[in-house]
């Protein structure tokens, strides 16, 4: 089969590799539409020591099952597999499991490929009416469902009373907007520094994009959440949380800074990190997707498989103005 190798930073090839077998367990996925995500992007500039070249990269799929019982299903894909086993696991947080691996990391190659293998507990149905490339949102907007829902839990508001601040305008971004309105959310804005995607994101996506600057200095809100995770963007968060508020963190720009840690303990500023999601919250967001309750989700540029790293260069260049490029093997 044809894939999209991860060689060095910032160098991708378009080769022939083997065909991946199925173990016990597992079917074979034709491999329809895989999105590019910020963790992709990482990996490709050389930042992710937890996926190192040569790597199938790529976790955002949605296909057909080819061969066995459910041989041309149509299905989304939870590429975070878990051991079902685990204290975790078994109290409904599977997306802590001490054993859990995740596509496009070793030792499981990822989507940017024809095919890939997956567990059959890991997919989805998808139904006739919905695009490939649209039930592949299903993964990314699962993690700021995730965030959405744990958020509310600690937050002592009426849902449609909730002010919620969203950094970053990419597709986690987007999917948390997305989600915090989903669930009951109606104040929402997103700060995105690309005027190119701001102009995207108010014409496409039905959502509020501004940049951080317009922000006034004192304007707060019960929820933040950083969906980039750089040390600018988490004191952005830090200053901008209401007393008694929320900061979602789920970006994973850079490890360290930015938190002011002495007005959080002041204010009672709940900090949380969270990856990915469970399974349920996968499901929960697949089912919202096809029932229309996130919008039409029209706001993807489609690319074939084997433009990934002209692809992966405009991203990085700041040149594409859609939230996520979604690639065609």
């Amino acid at each position: 089969m044809k894939a999209l190798i991860y060689i060095e930073p910032e160098v991708l090839q378009y080769r022939d590799v083997p065909d991946p077998t199925p173990a016990s367990g597992e079917v074979l996925i034709k491999v329809d539409s895989v999105g590019i995500c910020g963790s992709d992007m990482h990996a490709f500039l050389g930042h992710d020591e937890r996926r190192p070249a040569p790597l199938i990269l790529g976790h955002e799929v949605a296909g057909t099952v080819t061969g066995g019982p459910r041989d041309g299903e149509r299905v989304a894909v939870n590429p975070l597999v878990t051991c079902s086993a685990c204290p975790f696991c078994t109290a409904g947080q599977d997306n802590l499991c001490t054993k859990r691996q995740i596509i496009s990391m070793p030792p499981r190659e990822g989507g940017f490929a024809e095919y890939i293998v997956m567990q059959e507990r890991n997919l989805v149905g998808v139904p006739d009416n919905v695009a490939f490339s649209i039930a592949a949102l299903a993964e990314p907007i699962a993690c700021g469902w995730h965030a959405v829902r744990k958020a509310k839990a600690a937050l002592y508001k009426k849902n449609d009373c909730i002010r919620t601040l969203v950094i970053g305008g990419g597709a986690i971004g987007i999917g948390a907007a997305l989600s915090c309105s989903a669930q009951g959310m109606k104040d929402v804005v997103i700060t995105e520094p690309n005027a190119l995607r701001r102009k995207y994101i108010e014409n496409h996506c039905a959502l509020r994009a501004i940049d951080s600057e317009a922000l006034r200095s004192k304007e707060l809100f019960d929820l933040v959440v950083d969906g980039v995770g750089y040390e600018t963007t988490r004191e952005l968060a830090s200053k901008h949380a209401l007393p008694g508020g929320v900061i979602a963190h789920i970006g994973l720009g850079s490890a360290i800074g930015g938190l002011d840690i002495r007005r959080m303990t002041l204010q009672e500023i709940t900090f949380f990190g969270t990856y990915t999601y469970t399974t349920q919250d996968f499901r929960d967001t697949a089912q919202a997707i096809f029932d229309g309750r996130l919008g039409d989700l029209g706001w993807t540029e489609k690319r074939p498989l084997q433009d990934g790293q002209n692809a992966f260069s405009d991203i990085r260049a700041g040149a594409v103005a859609s939230p996520k490029i979604i690639l065609n093997p």
